[in-house]
């Protein structure tokens, strides 16, 4: 495998996609020196078949508004790969989805759902509608109508789509009243489901939690933890709601929380009720996160992000790309020794170089992410089986999973000075169990 001549030649075929080339030579560079050893792999063609999706659904998607007024979106559902299992991953609900956007975090999928070590393939859907400012009966509208379209193509043991941004538990109960109604079945068709209808407890705060888990896991192995450590956090959704909760309780101090008009610094640590008002800004659909630095005289910073703040652990919960080359010097510069990457891609690959430069613990999404998709995959199995386990029972697997998800990257991104380089550790684990089923099931 020559990596430059693949990317060279998905550069042609897939122009101006941006995003999902940088998720592919990610992978592709980590995993080139492991597929050259093996000629089973290239006889294959294992990476030019991992590269390409199953099969892409677009779709239109009308809908009226409370005015009465029709408005149309495009609708996508990505299934990249299901050698493992049923193709597994988000639908994401914001004006910036594109093809580009859902193909890296489909691709991202495959191989963190086969991290989890649990029979999940990898997949990712979503729309351009934007669910902020709109009513509920707006959202229901738009959901029944996106899911007409999308029936056609999951079920339970086929594709399982999950939330991701612009898709919580309203949509998720949209979605799944409307395919409930339209396949006369009741089943684990969707995960991210009220605890009342076959959710599972945890899933929300999943991602969150796992990202820290992993943190504390790579905080291990320089003989430390959680315990006094300053914590800055991007993002105020799910995934910084879940990180923030889990960091105090294992005793840090989260320090900030952002939005897309600025970030906050609360010196006095973001904790107790202060965690509890996150969900607030959430529901509030505003999608700003001013409104905390005004109820709790806390420092807000308009249109910047939190990296220049003074921290010893960083979580990027926000969204892809969010963290740049400058931010990565700022963070080493101001002494951070740890970056637990909580959202999909969010460090750009400067930021990861300076990162692997100066020798701080990082680890990719793909790795510290994969908590939210392995509840997902815990819910599917209590559908599976028509129960429900205990908050306690549904922690302990998660973080017995997030640990085995770091022994996996340890083992296969060793270096021989002893530094652990977690992106070539995840992206080997992830991409061993998927070529190798693949490898079992021949050419399809």
């Amino acid at each position: 495998m020559k990596v430059e001549q693949i990317m060279k030649d998905l550069e042609k075929k897939h122009p101006g996609e941006v995003e999902y080339l940088q998720a592919v030579r990610e992978v592709l560079e980590s995993v080139e020196e492991l597929y050259n050893k093996n000629p089973q792999f290239e006889s294959a063609k294992i990476i030019e078949r991992i590269v390409e999706p199953d099969r892409i659904l677009t779709f239109k998607v009308p809908w009226a508004d409370d005015k009465g007024d029709i408005h149309v979106n495009l609708g996508y559902r990505i299934q990249f790969n299901n050698a493992i299992g049923p193709y597994k991953g988000g639908l994401r609900f914001h004006p910036s989805v594109n093809l580009s956007i859902l193909k890296f975090l489909g691709f991202e999928q495959i191989f963190k759902n086969s991290l989890t070590t649990l029979p999940m393939g990898g997949g990712k859907g979503g729309s351009d509608f934007d669910p902020k400012g709109k009513s509920n009966s707006e959202v229901m509208r738009f959901c029944q109508s996106f899911m007409l379209e999308l029936k056609n193509i999951i079920g339970p043991e086929t594709d399982v789509p999950a939330g991701d941004i612009g898709v919580g538990g309203r949509e998720i109960g949209f979605l799944y009243g409307m395919y409930r109604k339209l396949a006369r079945e009741n089943t684990g068709i969707l995960t991210g489901k009220g605890i009342g209808w076959g959710g599972s407890l945890v899933r929300p705060e999943a991602t969150g939690y796992g990202d820290v888990y992993f943190a504390q896991e790579m905080l291990k192995t320089r003989n430390t933890d959680f315990k006094g450590k300053i914590v800055a956090i991007s993002g105020f959704g799910n995934v910084a709601w879940g990180a923030a909760l889990k960091v105090t309780e294992l005793g840090g101090k989260v320090v900030t929380i952002s939005g897309p008009d600025g970030y906050i610094y609360d010196k006095n640590g973001i904790s107790g009720e202060k965690i509890d008002y996150m969900l607030d800004l959430r529901a509030s659909n505003n999608d700003v996160v001013k409104p905390y630095a005004d109820k709790f005289g806390a420092e807000f910073h308009a249109g910047k992000r939190p990296w220049e703040v003074k921290c010893d652990v960083a979580l990027p919960c926000a969204t892809q790309n969010e963290l740049n080359g400058d931010d990565a010097k700022a963070l080493v510069a101001n002494g951070c020794i740890c970056v637990g990457e909580g959202a999909n891609m969010p460090s750009t690959p400067e930021a990861i170089e300076v990162f692997h430069k100066a020798k701080i613990l990082f680890s990719p999404g793909k790795a510290s992410n994969a908590g939210g998709v392995a509840t997902s995959g815990l819910e599917m199995s209590q559908n599976s089986m028509k129960l429900s386990w205990s908050a306690e029972e549904v922690d302990k697997r998660l973080h017995d999973i997030m640990i085995s998800i770091h022994n996996q990257c340890v083992l296969h991104g060793k270096d021989k000075d002893g530094f652990v380089d977690y992106v070539k550790g995840a992206n080997i684990a992830g991409f061993l169990k998927v070529a190798n089923a693949m490898l079992d099931q021949g050419l399809y």
